[in-house]
């Protein structure tokens, strides 16, 4: 399969140019799930990817109909899946996360003088679910719940003797933990769709009686039922990144789960998967029965483009990113390698883009793509900047090209 199949692919199946999503449901379910380590990536990746984008749509489908959720799942990352997807990601990613997060900050509380740190999470647990249930619908802020739950305002230190050593509260670990398990859901943002102020809700509050039920809430499966779900739940989860994002080599796919070599084995095992030769000498990896070419049917001969945001998830997709980056990692990424603000033509990433102070969408471009392109490149700057009004977007984890551009 050579590079421009790829490409082909990747516009058709990530509802990229002409074919975007008539729902934002749609539009995350391409890419498997949004990244929402930074909230306007969710927004800015549903507007790429629809028909008729809206903000109000994408928050109406995280707030209102609550078809998307956030959930704390692959490689420790923040995403935001389509509702019914729910349950295959906490059982195959959120289990293990939620495990290592709650010994981290049993840790944590150790190294700060608690004798016993389960004793005291149960404690914390149980306060904030109680101050959450009597809240009702309306939920809590962190800092409401702090008022409520005061033992979450003890200090502790993370990161001790390195050069990123914080001494912080517990409030947002012990609800970062209990929203990996299952048991909170992260609700509205105060002061817009770019914030990071969550207001807390229980689940079931959330999510309603015939929502997915949580995979370790009390009396759940046992042992060797939680072992099962969690193999089906893996598979599945690797069938729609391989439906979505393949082919592509095994390094990726071990990259984007972040899980463990025997765990993904387990999971390909299970399913008719088959080895793709791909441009470059490399072997990727396909669904037996997705191996036949795209070709170049209606709207391939047309030229697309399309502003991503930060760390959006297809060029977050894949670990080995040559074929669609070329050599302009270094203006778009920033050293922990996440990515900003991208600018793609035919399937590729061509340059950057940022926001002035006045609200003007800048674009970079990297190398020469010619007017035709180039116009319709200034075409979707236009539209974007119209999208996002007079919001101002500052991605969490600025880029060299980005800074540059919206200075």
């Amino acid at each position: 399969m050579d590079l421009a199949e790829r490409r082909r692919r990747l516009a058709r199946r990530h509802r990229l140019g002409p074919w975007v999503a008539p729902s934002v449901e749609e539009a995350a379910a391409s890419v498997v799930a949004f990244h929402a380590t930074d909230p306007a990536t969710v927004y800015l990746s549903a507007l790429a990817r629809m028909t008729e984008p809206s903000l109000g749509a994408v928050d109406r489908a995280l707030h209102d109909n609550r078809s998307l959720v956030r959930v704390l799942a692959m490689r420790r990352t923040l995403f935001v899946v389509p509702t019914p997807l729910l349950a295959t990601v906490e059982r195959s990613s959120s289990v293990a996360v939620a495990a290592n997060e709650r010994r981290r900050l049993a840790g944590y509380l150790a190294e700060a003088g608690l004798d016993d740190p389960a004793a005291w999470l149960a404690e914390a647990a149980a306060e904030v679910e109680a101050a959450l249930a009597e809240a009702g619908d309306r939920g809590l802020s962190a800092r409401e719940i702090t008022v409520r739950v005061p033992q979450l305002a003890a200090r502790m230190t993370i990161g001790a003797g390195s050069p990123n050593e914080v001494t912080t509260g517990a409030t947002s670990r012990v609800l970062g933990v209990l929203a990996a398990e299952g048991r909170l859901v992260r609700g509205r943002t105060a002061g817009g769709w770019t914030t990071r102020r969550y207001q807390w809700h229980l689940r079931h509050q959330w999510l309603g009686p015939d929502g997915p039920p949580a995979p370790m809430s009390d009396g759940g499966p046992s042992a060797e039922d939680a072992a099962a779900q969690s193999a089906s739940a893996s598979a599945e989860l690797v069938e729609r990144w391989l439906r979505a994002f393949g082919p592509a080599p095994f390094d990726d796919l071990k990259w984007w789960t972040g899980w463990t070599v025997r765990q993904l084995k387990a999971a390909l095992a299970v399913l008719d998967v088959a080895e793709v030769e791909l441009e470059g000498a490399t072997v990727g990896l396909a669904m037996a029965d997705d191996q036949d070419p795209v070709g170049a049917g209606d709207g391939d001969d047309q030229p697309w483009v399309a502003l991503l945001p930060a760390l959006d998830a297809t060029p977050m997709g894949w670990k080995e990113r040559s074929w669609y980056l070329g050599d302009h990692r270094e203006p778009l990424f920033d050293r922990s390698g996440n990515i900003g603000p991208t600018v793609w033509v035919d399937g590729r990433i061509v340059g950057g883009w940022g926001q002035r102070p006045g609200g003007e969408i800048a674009v970079e471009l990297l190398e020469d793509i010619g007017a035709e392109r180039r116009s319709l490149i200034d075409g979707e700057a236009e539209r974007f900047a119209g999208l996002v009004g007079a919001t101002r977007i500052r991605p969490v984890f600025p880029t060299p090209l980005q800074r540059k551009l919206s200075s």
